[in-house]
């Protein structure tokens, strides 16, 4: 990861691979700054700096990127600490009549690892102090619509130093959802609805599909 996005790593990175990453896990992330790219590990869900505590609001996991720029928790963010989350793939359900929860993994049609559009933030003081993020969600396009009508904000290789505030001003212009071919699907076995579980065949196609 490191070799691909050019970036120095981080002495702490989460260990890999986790086949299930939830809210509040350590994620990683790619940040820019006056020494160039770092890789570096982010709590997954956003702490405003007016937050007292952690639980102190809602637990902001996604930011729409249709209101990114105008609300408060995530203006600054927006302007000045774009991040890259890196991810091979990620889980959307579906629900049935009865309510039960499908899960449905997506992931690159090339193969490639994924790079999430992201915000982060400092929260916390002293020894408290952590890097926080969140991930930038479009609304999805007619492919992943066929399972959830938002998606995350991927972003091209191409593009990655202009998201990251490198490339100058323009990062708006990346806020619309992917190409349709980007992105495949298969369901999978509902184990991966327990936070829990882990291992590879959390993203095995479900056998009766």
């Amino acid at each position: 990861m490191a070799q691909l996005f050019a970036a120095r790593p981080s002495n702490a990175l989460p260990a890999v691979p986790n086949y299930n990453i939830c809210p509040t896990n350590q994620v990683h992330v790619v940040r820019a700054g006056e020494g160039g790219r770092q890789l570096d590990p982010l709590r997954w869900g956003f702490l405003p700096y007016w937050y007292k505590t952690q639980n102190d609001g809602p637990l902001l996991i996604n930011a729409r990127a249709e209101t990114l720029a105008q609300k408060p928790a995530f203006r600054a963010a927006c302007r000045d600490r774009r991040c890259l989350i890196v991810a091979t793939g990620f889980y959307e359900w579906t629900k049935t009549q009865d309510g039960a929860r499908l899960p449905w993994y997506f992931y690159r049609s090339d193969g490639a690892p994924m790079a999430f559009a992201g915000i982060w933030q400092n929260w916390g003081e002293g020894e408290a102090r952590q890097a926080t993020c969140a991930i930038v969600t479009t609304a999805a396009n007619d492919n992943v619509r066929a399972v959830h009508h938002r998606m995350p904000l991927i972003i091209e290789p191409a593009d990655w130093a202009l998201w990251l505030g490198e490339a100058g001003k323009g990062a708006a212009r990346l806020m619309k959802p992917g190409a349709e071919d980007v992105l495949q699907f298969h369901r999978v076995g509902t184990a991966v609805n327990s936070n829990r579980a882990s291992g590879p065949d959390l993203i095995a196609p479900e056998a009766d599909e």
